[in-house]
This record gives C-alpha cells, sequence and structure tokens, in this order.
C-alpha cells in the first residue's frame, strides 16, 4: 500500500512498509513517486547543520557508554530535560554502571530517583540492570529485539539507544519529533492511531541517514523541542521550512479525542509524636516508598473528618490527584507503618507529593528534593 499525499509534495512521498495503513481522506491522492533521494539528502544537510551550530549541549549526547544513554532515556520519558539534568548528574554518581545499580536495593534507587515521579520507570531500571549484570555479564544488547525485551523498554526507547549509543541508523519517534514529522507531511490522520504510527515511523525510517544517524536524530528532537513548538512554532527561523507542506503550522498534530481528565480525591493521615512522624509502606502506587497513613473511616462518613490542614492536587498519569491530609492520633501503629525521626526523613524514598506535604507541615526544609511532577 501506498501512502498518499498533497501532489505538490513529493519530497516525502514513500512507499509504506506496513500493509495496514488506514487511507487518507479523499482530498489526498495516492502518490507512486518515490522518495526524492536528492532533496532527502538536501533536508538531512539542513538538519544536520542547524544542529552543529544551534543543537543543545546535553551530558549523555558527550557520552556512547550504553548505561548512560539508558538512564538518559528512562529519566526523559515524560519529563522536561530541565527536570532531569540534575538527576542525571547525581545518578550517575551514585550508580556509575549497571553494576553498581543492581547492587542496590530497591529502597536506594527510589530514593535516588525522588522528584521524577513515574517511580515504575525507576523500578524498570533496577530490573534492567540486574539482567544485564547477570544474563548478559555486563555487555548491553545491541539488537532493537534484545532491547525491547529489557524491563520498560518499548520501541521508541529501543530505538534510541540504538542509535545513541550504538549509532545505528534508526528512526525514533516521540513527541517532538512526531510533531515535527507530522507538520512536515501535513498529516491528516490521528498520530495516536495505528495508521498515524505506522505512518511516521515509516517516514522517519525513510529519512533517516546511514551517515550521522545519532547527531541527525539528536537534531530532530532539538528541533521539535526549540522550533517546530507546540503552540508557537518559530517557523520564520526553521532551517526546513522550505520542505514543510503544512498549511496552518500553528495546528497541533491530530489526535484522537481524550476523556476528560478525572480528579482523585486522597485523604491521609498526619500523626506526630514529639520529633517523629508516622508513616507507612505504600503497598499499591507507591510501592516500596513511605507515604503519610491513609485515614481509615472505620464505619464513619466522610463528612465526620475535620476539615484538612493541608491540601495540594497533583496530576498522576492520565488523572489529577487531589491529596488531603488531616491530623490525627492513632491508637494503634499497625503493620506496615513505622515512627521516622524529622533528621532521617531525607534518607528514605517518599514520593513527592507526600514529602512536600511533610515539609509544610513541619515547617522544615527536612528534603534536598522539592522538584515538581
Amino acid at each position: 500500500m501506498r501512502v498518499g499525499i498533497h501532489s505538490g509534495f513529493t519530497f516525502l512521498s514513500f512507499r509504506a512498509k506496513s500493509r495496514n495503513l488506514l487511507l487518507f481522506p479523499e482530498t489526498f491522492r495516492d502518490v507512486s513517486t518515490p522518495l526524492d533521494m536528492t532533496k532527502q539528502r538536501a533536508f538531512q544537510r539542513a538538519v544536520l547543520g542547524w544542529y552543529r551550530e544551534r543543537g543543545r549541549d546535553l551530558p549523555w549526547r558527550r557520552t556512547r557508554d550504553p548505561y548512560a544513554v539508558l538512564v538518559s532515556e528512562f529519566m526523559l520519558q515524560q519529563t522536561q530535560v530541565g527536570t532531569v539534568l540534575p538527576h542525571y548528574k547525581d545518578w550517575l554518581q551514585r550508580f556509575p554502571n549497571f553494576a553498581a545499580l543492581a547492587r542496590a536495593s530497591e529502597a536506594e534507587v527510589l530514593h535516588a530517583w525522588q522528584g521524577l515521579g513515574y517511580y515504575n520507570r525507576a523500578r524498570n531500571l533496577h530490573a534492567t540492570a540486574k539482567i544485564v549484570a547477570t544474563r548478559h555479564c555486563e555487555h548491553f544488547p545491541r539488537s532493537i529485539d534484545q532491547l525491547q525485551q529489557l524491563p520498560g523498554v518499548g520501541k521508541y526507547t529501543a530505538h534510541a539507544i540504538a542509535t545513541f549509543a550504538f549509532d545505528q541508523p534508526v528512526a525514533i519517534i516521540e513527541a517532538n519529533t512526531s510533531r515535527l514529522l507530522s507538520r512536515l507531511l501535513d498529516l491528516r490522520i490521528p498520530i495516536d492511531s495505528t495508521a498515524g504510527r505506522n505512518a511516521l515511523w515509516n517516514s522517519a525510517s525513510a529519512l533517516t541517514p546511514k551517515k550521522a544517524p545519532a547527531a541527525y536524530n539528536s537534531a530532530l528532537l532539538d528541533l521539535g523541542a526549540l522550533v517546530c513548538l507546540p503552540r508557537q512554532p518559530k517557523c520564520g527561523i526553521c532551517p526546513v521550512k522550505r520542505f514543510c507542506r503544512a498549511k496552518n503550522p500553528k495546528s497541533l498534530p491530530i489526535k484522537r479525542p481524550r476523556p476528560g481528565t478525572k480528579q482523585l480525591v486522597e485523604k491521609h493521615a498526619f500523626v506526630v509524636e514529639h520529633d517523629k512522624v508516622l508513616l507507612e509502606k505504600s503497598p499499591a502506587r507507591w510501592r516500596g516508598m513511605w507515604i503519610l497513613p491513609p485515614v481509615k473511616l472505620d464505619g464513619f462518613k466522610p463528612s465526620s473528618l475535620p476539615h484538612p490542614i493541608y491540601t495540594a492536587v497533583f496530576p498522576f498519569t492520565n488523572h489529577r490527584v487531589a491529596l488531603k491530609v488531616f491530623r490525627q492520633r492513632l491508637r494503634q501503629i499497625d503493620n506496615g507503618k513505622c515512627w521516622f525521626p524529622f533528621r532521617k526523613l531525607d534518607s528514605i524514598p517518599i514520593p513527592s507529593p507526600h514529602r512536600r506535604a511533610i515539609d509544610a507541615l513541619l515547617g522544615l526544609n527536612v528534603s534536598s528534593v522539592h522538584a515538581q511532577r
């Protein structure tokens, strides 16, 4: 099957590798002209030339160490570069290689991850380190198939490691590159559909050069992050604007409508005795971390609770959580709960929303991590 695009835009015409792509709307015609290699090379030269002058100098771009690249990719999932930078340096100092991370306890790993959120990434990174250290004798796999068998490594992460650690000529598609390519292609199908994803991966693969693919992919990421912005793209300074066929570059790529964001309410207790605070090891969302104990109503109605002494709202995956904290006195301490001296709070893994609540309620700077999710 061939992908259809505007008849005037033969530069990015390509034969789709997938046979399962949906046809574009009838306003598009099927184009059988193969990729124009001359314009493809011009596009690549423009991208790489801009990157040499304007690309970001990021620490994970100064290394080909698979471990350092893997750490950066896990940290950058759903997290901005500015948030990752200080955590990345600290992490590598604390866990400089697969062996060091594999030897660490889960509590140490979660504590080091504080401020980055989405803690399953830390657990998956820890599990991957153990696999590499034991099964692979610290030799990191190079093939895409082997990489995707590691915990938490999907298609994008596998391709990113392959290109940034091993300079393999493979495409990468994430938020920035998908926005850039969908505008270049003037893609009119949802980019989060199977058809849209296939179209983006196929077009990106067709454009990826065999020479200097790591620099090229870094350039696309930076173009999306610095120039081809979501709301106000800087088309006037875009180095590839002559190749772009978007009629309205300020419009965002089409996505399928999402259900409304839900807000969940979580009630927790603040129990203090002298210079200690009571915490509970979370069995669910914050598994392996210490949180303020959930409030148990024991048959009483929620309306019987006093006013919360602390309230905060924070995002969590596809919903928002309203954290409400109530002052309470517990008559007995259940299993899983433990008293912690104030001075020890900075050395245990506590999720950022709960740590901020403790900080505010104690009125002390007990945390060195104040990063927002």
